[in-house]
């Protein structure tokens, strides 16, 4: 094996999903992984914590790309429709992982504590957007509220988009989520 290979981490989470689809997730170890990506165990190591990290790091990215959107979005949006910009600045980022969105979500959905980490990230998320709000300006109920309804408009949308057969894009699915949050709020 190579010292360094381009694409190590993306071709490690891969791997991940591929042997865990094949095996399940608990018969899957670090070292299967590493293999079958072409590279070592100690560099899974250098980008992957443990074995369930290799799920969830591309979410950092992600937090980044809509905490920066929403950060540049608009100054006259109001907060829910300055969220709504933000999510909608990662939705292409999604298309182009469909397949390993779908994986991903699969493995999740079968295990309860990658299920509780899911939620803490997710919880991570509503707190860098409200942050972000905050500082736009938006007073710290509205903040806490717009980005807290934006998750769970983005949560349903994306559960959508990976049922959805026809292989619609994800901002349509997540303006959908956006418009029956908005039917919700007018009861």
């Amino acid at each position: 094996m190579g010292r360094w290979q381009p694409d190590a981490e993306e071709r490690l989470q891969r791997a991940a999903l591929e042997l865990i689809a094949d095996r399940g997730y608990d018969q899957t170890t670090v070292a299967e992984i590493a293999v079958a990506a072409g590279l070592t165990e100690r560099t899974f190591f250098r980008y992957f914590a443990d074995k369930r990290e290799v799920l969830f790091a591309s979410q950092d990215r992600f937090i980044a790309l809509v905490v920066d959107a929403l950060i540049a979005a608009p100054p006259d949006l109001a907060p829910l429709e300055a969220v709504v910009t933000a999510f909608g600045a990662s939705t292409t980022w999604f298309d182009e992982r469909r397949a390993l969105a779908q994986a991903r979500q699969g493995v999740i959905d079968a295990h309860p504590d990658l299920q509780e980490r899911e939620l803490a990230k997710i919880a991570k998320l509503s707190t860098a957007m409200t942050q972000a709000l905050s500082d736009r300006g938006v007073s710290e109920p509205q903040a806490a509220l717009a980005a807290a309804a934006g998750v769970a408009a983005f949560r349903f949308g994306f559960a959508q988009w990976l049922a959805d057969a026809d292989g619609h894009d994800l901002e349509s699915h997540v303006l959908s989520g956006v418009d029956e949050l908005r039917k919700v709020i007018a009861i």
